[in-house]
């Protein structure tokens, strides 16, 4: 045993004696403050010596590992197969409402992995390959939505030309994703782009998923907890929020006026409101002037 660390429970108990508080004593002992109130509550059920004695026993060796019952890991594995691979949380549920077994969820996904593959939910360290970058127009969208209480605004950007639409709904779901996929493709980028980028979020799964390949060649799903990956969505939603609906919450019969509201915004931001990252100009002033040139011609 490190004999250290019980010097270190008697001090303890001896500045408990003197009144100190238990976040006192871990100060000043430099311990956590949970492993100072574990000590006190050992000391206060059985006294100093006992609590002394079987802090030695228990470092004495390496601990086995708690053993299974054959027959509760059979059980677990048979919930697995009838529920049709549920998770588990619920074969925990299930378990101890039939069988009167408690088990942790770790627990049950330990019995669980010495028969089957788990696959994670999602993996958060997952390779995503590195972030796109454009050099020309249509090659990386950016998408991502905005919460406006009743309300949610789906977004996208042209990372080159900084092109980008605002699609307002009542719901935050694949279906609308869906439905602002195909309105925003077809009439604001052209129909196809070689990367659409978005996060995780349901909105843009189920529907969104099963049809955003009508419209590139690559669909990139951003790594959670890093927004510089979506850095250019992001810096739009805050102009979104800043020059046009605000930090605002909005009800559900507001949608054709926020929507309105919205269309305002995109033709300022198109055509009159200077970008930094396009040397002062807005995104589709040259491609107008362009347009009239070639008419006039």
């Amino acid at each position: 045993m490190d004999m250290s660390n019980e010097v270190w429970i008697t001090l303890c108990w001896d500045l408990y004696e003197q009144g100190l508080t238990k976040a006192r004593i871990a100060q000043r002992l430099g311990k956590n403050r949970e492993t100072i109130i574990r000590w006190i509550q050992g000391i206060e059920k059985g006294g100093l010596t006992p609590f002394l004695a079987a802090y030695r026993q228990a470092k004495k060796g390496e601990r086995k590992g708690r053993q299974t019952d054959p027959i509760v890991k059979r059980l677990v594995w048979d919930i697995r197969e009838r529920e049709f691979g549920c998770c588990g949380q619920k074969i925990q549920y299930l378990l101890e409402k039939e069988q009167h077994i408690h088990l942790s969820v770790p627990k049950i996904y330990e019995i669980l992995a010495e028969k089957y593959v788990i696959r994670p939910k999602w993996q958060r360290n997952k390779k995503r390959g590195e972030v796109p970058k454009a050099n020309g127009p249509r090659e990386v969208i950016q998408m991502d939505s905005i919460d406006f209480g009743e309300l949610f605004a789906f977004t996208a950007v042209d990372i080159f030309t900084r092109e980008a639409d605002v699609f307002l709904t009542r719901e935050l779901t694949g279906r609308y994703g869906k439905e602002f996929l195909f309105r925003s493709m077809r009439t604001r980028f052209n129909g196809f782009a070689n990367v659409i980028q978005t996060d995780g979020g349901s909105e843009f799964k189920a529907e969104f998923s099963d049809n955003v390949y009508l419209f590139c060649e690559k669909h990139r799903v951003a790594s959670p907890y890093r927004k510089n990956e979506q850095s250019y969505i992001e810096s739009f939603n805050r102009s979104v929020r800043k020059e046009c609906l605000g930090w605002n919450t909005y009800h559900s019969n507001e949608l054709e006026s926020c929507q309105a509201m919205a269309d305002v915004f995109l033709k300022r931001y198109h055509y009159h409101r200077p970008h930094m990252g396009l040397g002062m100009v807005p995104p589709l002033l040259e491609k107008e002037l362009d347009c009239r040139i070639s008419t006039e011609n």
